[in-house]
């Protein structure tokens, strides 16, 4: 699917399916508008760009 026209509600859906997890009437549209947050939240982090050379470290030292 292009990220452009990704089209929730149907993604929602197919997921359901996929996972055969029936999602109640009920809850269907609060669980598209958490993947629309969840997208946008998303889309904050995978634009963030990180220099090439960097490493994950094993350890985390704050």
């Amino acid at each position: 699917m292009d990220e452009q026209h990704l089209d929730l509600a149907e993604y929602v859906d197919r997921m359901a399916l996929v996972l055969d997890l029936p999602i109640p009437a009920a809850y269907r549209s609060g669980v598209v508008d958490n993947f629309a947050k969840i997208k946008a939240i998303a889309q904050i982090v995978n634009d963030f760009a990180l220099p090439e050379d960097i490493e994950a470290a094993t350890v985390f030292e704050p």
